[in-house]
């Protein structure tokens, strides 16, 4: 029997991170011995949060939770969990539409490394329809955050807005 502890990355670009994130990342905290939230760094995209902020607010947001450690990469997520000795990835689903690129990515994954797992799970039905995406949006627009990321990310955007308004002045 291995004794091994069982490794999880969590990745993605978590820009921001919302409610729908911190819930796959601490129900996968109930399946893992430790849970690493992987932030992908692309040099190709413009992010609304550095991977600094964004590693601050994961830190922030699982101060509490001894399981759960931070780390950014970028390049291919295989060798990010090769470095990490992750047995498995750990995809949110929130509908079907996510499924067939997720399916691909599983499969090409298992082809580049074929110990590597990728386990799918569910967002609660109260973040179903939240994705990073819909945040960016309704923060661009002004609109109420509340419900679907953690305080510190409409802190940190509520702070960012009022930097920008004086700097206009």
């Amino acid at each position: 029997m291995n004794d091994a502890p069982h490794i999880a990355i969590c990745p993605g670009s978590f820009d921001p991170l919302t409610n729908g994130h911190l819930d796959i990342i601490e129900r996968a905290t109930a399946i893992f011995d430790r849970v690493i939230v992987g932030l992908l760094v692309n040099p190709g995209k413009s992010p609304l949060f550095s991977a600094a902020e964004r590693e601050s607010i994961v830190r922030t947001c699982f101060a509490s939770n001894p399981k759960v450690s931070v780390d950014t990469f970028d390049g291919l997520l295989v060798e990010f969990a090769r470095r990490s000795r992750a047995t498995t990835i750990v995809r949110g689903l929130r509908g079907i539409s996510d499924f067939d690129y997720e399916r691909q990515m599983a499969i090409t994954n298992r082809h580049l490394h074929p110990a590597l797992e990728t386990v799918f799970l569910m967002p609660s039905p109260r973040f179903m329809h939240v994705s990073s995406t819909l945040v960016r949006d309704i923060a661009a627009h002004g609109g109420s955050l509340t419900g679907l990321v953690p305080p510190i990310v409409i802190d940190r955007l509520t702070r960012r807005r009022e930097a920008e308004t004086s700097d206009r002045a």
